[in-house]
């Protein structure tokens, strides 16, 4: 017998994934991370490619709404109630960064707000950075609470150990802040976290429940 909600979750984690990950095969190679080192060089990439930061932000904010509902979602299932909370608090820091990414998108059509921008940009950035803890919290309540096989489990774990390295990433910077290259580090720390959330709703999708041992 399926279970609706499981196979909704497995959509909100598999939508999430997609969308993220077509996010950032956008914003990187196009020099959109936004890095606050440099604030004027980061408000002329964005007034030079408005449309395409915009698109990139709505796949991101698509992301992290899809990832917070799942997460919604989850509390209601065995073992999920902290788990599925921390990854709705995630999601929800995430769309605030977001939202400070929107707003410089509004500063960019200025010549004069690069004080402002960095501003925006810092918040985001350690925004951002909380919804990534978040994230390894969730992973972690998730890998030890619910029902799923030794083997998914420890490929939990190490994910998250992963996403924590990243985590820790900026704050290894001291007040000159993360580079580019750093923050492309970062996605990369990060993936193994997004993709095992993949394979999380994949199963879920596949089978109608989140009884992934069997």
């Amino acid at each position: 017998m399926t279970d609706p909600r499981s196979r909704l979750i497995g959509v909100l984690l598999l939508t999430s994934l997609v969308a993220m990950m077509t996010a950032a095969v956008i914003v990187v190679p196009s020099g959109l991370t936004l890095n606050p080192a440099d604030p004027a060089a980061t408000l002329t990439a964005v007034a030079e490619r408005t449309g395409l930061h915009l698109i990139e932000l709505a796949f991101d904010v698509l992301g992290w709404l899809t990832l917070t509902a799942a997460g919604l979602a989850m509390t209601a299932r065995p073992g999920g109630p902290m788990a599925g909370g921390l990854l709705a608090a995630a999601g929800l820091a995430g769309l605030l960064h977001d939202a400070g990414n929107l707003a410089l998108t509004q500063l960019a059509a200025t010549t004069t707000a690069a004080s402002a921008a960095l501003a925006v940009m810092l918040t985001a950035k350690w925004m951002v950075n909380l919804a990534g803890l978040l994230w390894v919290a969730a992973t972690v309540a998730a890998a030890t609470g619910s029902p799923m096989s030794t083997r998914l489990r420890v490929a939990g774990l190490v994910a998250a150990i992963s996403g924590l390295a990243a985590v820790v990433l900026p704050w290894t910077t001291g007040t000159a802040g993360p580079t580019a290259a750093l923050e492309q580090l970062g996605y990369v720390l990060h993936l193994p976290i997004m993709l095992w959330y993949g394979v999380l709703g994949w199963r879920s999708l596949r089978s109608g429940r989140l009884r992934l041992g069997r």
